[in-house]
């Protein structure tokens, strides 16, 4: 028997759909186990989080609340981990592979001398693992043979564990410090908008080079935006070309969402974008060349110029509304 701990990174007092898709394949490899499946919560003044979190399905939630941990940063996270695997007895740690989970995750693996997969989109029933390779076009079974094992979990890979009940709470007591040559917090600068979080979305909407400039890419793709309530993306492309700054870029070496929609207005679709949106439930496409890889995998195209196209679409959904 072997527990499962699961990293319940949060922000601004909640708990992101993320970590439910962390704890989905906990559950998964808990099962495989016969262990137990447990959140463990860290940070300063985190009740509410850790109350939010023991509604998520686990079997158990642990928190350490400590100022040393107030912003998350991974060394100190990492302390933090470590002696909550060893009060559950958990020889798993899942993460979800968001930025802060991929910060954490590796630095735990070498601090417990771990085997670590990160990205993980499958758990096979002998307890390998399916992780992506060369953009998703190549899948490879892993198999981690160390006692101890840390996974990161690609966020759109499962579904959200279902929630319900309350799990019992336990307060861990720890002393953390950080190491002398560990970074620190200096500020946090934030990007606040009233649209859905693009990891978390329903609907997106994402632009490319083909908007030509960051005036034009606003003027066309914002009303779209909310006319359709949807969260705004962009290629790499048009993040490199200053457009957009790089929070919103979707693709191999950006965020990876799978939105019940997903709108692909001007972009080509190289395999990096596509590495990042494929697993989106109904994609449309605009673009005016009827050779683009996007077409590939959409659901909907339209070879069209997007400077006519996107406004006309935009005033029907506003009509239709």
């Amino acid at each position: 028997m072997s527990n499962v701990l699961v990293y319940a990174e949060h922000a601004h007092g909640s708990v992101p759909k993320a970590v439910s898709v962390a704890l989905a394949a906990g559950k998964k490899l808990a099962g495989l186990s016969g262990g137990q499946t447990i959140l463990a919560v860290v940070g300063s003044g985190i009740d509410e989080v850790a109350k939010a979190a023991a509604g998520l399905g686990a079997d158990k939630v642990v928190t350490i609340d400590n100022a040393a941990a107030e912003h998350a940063l991974a060394d100190i996270s990492v302390e933090a981990l470590k002696a909550a695997a060893a009060a559950t007895d958990a020889k798993t740690i899942v993460f979800a592979a968001t930025s802060k989970g991929k910060d954490i995750a590796p630095r735990l693996a070498a601090a417990l001398d771990a085997s670590i997969a990160s990205d993980i989109t499958g758990i096979n029933d002998d307890g390998t693992l399916q992780r992506p390779m060369w953009a998703g076009n190549v899948f490879a079974t892993v198999e981690l043979s160390a006692e101890t094992k840390v996974v990161s979990v690609r966020t759109t890979a499962f579904d959200p564990a279902e929630g319900g009940g309350e799990a019992p709470v336990e307060a861990l007591s720890v002393e953390l410090a950080a190491p002398a040559n560990a970074a620190k917090f200096v500020s946090l600068e934030e990007t606040k908008s009233d649209r859905p979080v693009l990891t978390e979305a329903e609907r997106i909407v994402s632009g490319g080079r083909g908007l030509k400039s960051a005036e034009q890419f606003a003027e066309i793709l914002n009303p779209l935006c909310d006319a359709l309530g949807a969260a705004l993306g962009a290629s790499r492309a048009v993040v490199d070309a200053g457009f957009v700054p790089n929070d919103l870029q979707i693709g191999q070496t950006g965020k990876v969402v799978a939105p019940t929609l997903y709108f692909a207005i001007g972009i080509s679709g190289a395999i990096q974008h596509l590495a990042g949106m494929k697993d989106s439930k109904v994609i449309c496409a605009i673009n005016k060349d009827e050779e683009a890889p996007i077409f590939s995998v959409s659901d909907f195209g339209l070879v069209a110029d997007l400077f006519q196209a996107v406004p006309e679409l935009t005033e029907k959904i506003k009509a239709a509304a």
